[in-house]
């Protein structure tokens, strides 16, 4: 009996570990590490890479949080694999967040069945919303450095798959339900904020269409690498022209286009794509890491890098890099 106490206990303060809130820490800063595409496949020694680059990106730059946003494993056994990557953040007792992408549900197990696998790995913070459309759909309220009150949300949004429109085919977009969900939070953090819009980001797996736009525009400045035209779904369902409407959201992140890791601003939004994290299982051209994104108390924007092996490049502050002089 004894024994059963003492488990129950300590699975209560590990519980209790990963569902303290996050916050500024006392210096007034917070930082969030982005994966993408990490492509794992278990026991596979050309993913092993992956699983490296993640640990010399953790110790490298300590985040407060982990976000992943998508394509996490590319082949069978789903869990062992999909706990490997996880479990690498996990055991460093880093909070982290999961929202899927079109492949990790084409190993074996649904989204369903993958999230609670996420769930029950310690210091996560994924989570669902029922009643609309996805599996990942969620908020992460990051506290000011005093606890007191909300300074900063992450909304994770999923990005589904394939298009379920057959004379469209093609990628998904983020469906009207996900937005009107997005647009009910958002005014409800604004209303709480004095009529303030709360500064937000925004996380998921395939880019929105606006990322062509945005890179087409000779006028637009753009940081870091474009290979490949951005992969997004051929109908705009209207969630940037939501963000804007609502004006919180700063910046989106997303992965899924793997030869690309550029900044660009639009309309005032930071369009940025993650840095892909995985091995060699499938194309890659770039040398893969992480995206950091490091935010101040109080201060709108938020500054960004590119972790790579042992450097980092691509420093960027929004907005002010984005913004062309008067002449």
């Amino acid at each position: 009996m004894k024994k059963l106490l003492c488990i129950y206990y300590l699975f209560c303060i590990a519980t209790l570990a990963y569902a303290q809130d996050l916050r500024f820490n006392a210096n007034g800063k917070f930082k969030i590490v982005q994966f993408t595409d990490v492509h794992y496949i278990f026991n596979d020694s050309r993913a092993e890479v992956a699983i490296e680059r993640i640990n010399e990106v953790l110790s490298a730059e300590k985040p407060d949080v982990v976000m992943f946003t998508g394509d996490i494993i590319y082949g069978k056994p789903a869990e062992a694999g999909m706990r490997t990557v996880l479990e690498q953040v996990s055991k460093r007792k880093i909070p982290f967040a999961v929202t899927f992408g079109n492949h990790d549900d084409e190993q074996g197990l649904s989204r369903e069945e993958l999230l609670k696998i996420i769930q029950r790995i310690p210091y996560s913070l994924t989570s669902t919303t029922k009643g609309i459309s996805g599996t990942t759909n969620f908020i992460l309220p990051v506290k000011s450095s005093d606890g007191q009150k909300d300074a900063e949300i992450l909304y994770v949004f999923d990005s589904h798959s394939y298009s379920q429109i057959k004379e469209v085919g093609g990628y998904d977009y983020i469906d009207f339900d996900q937005i009107q969900w997005y647009r009910e939070h958002s005014s409800k953090y604004t209303q709480a904020n004095g009529g303030t819009p709360l500064p937000s980001l925004a996380f998921f797996h395939i880019p929105l269409p606006e990322y062509n736009q945005a890179a087409a525009d000779e006028n637009a400045a753009l940081f870091g690498t474009r290979k490949e035209k951005a992969c997004a779904p051929a109908l705009n369902s209207g969630l940037f022209t939501t963000m804007k409407e609502m004006g919180d959201i700063e910046g989106v992140f997303v992965g899924h286009d793997h030869d690309n890791d550029y900044t660009v601003m639009w309309q005032g939004i930071l369009l940025a794509y993650g840095r892909y994290t995985g091995g060699n299982t499938v194309y890659n051209n770039l040398s893969n890491g992480a995206r950091v994104i490091e935010l101040t108390e109080g201060e709108k924007g938020f500054r960004t890098w590119i972790r790579v092996k042992d450097h980092t490049e691509q420093h960027v502050k929004f907005p002010e890099s984005f913004l062309k002089p008067n002449k």
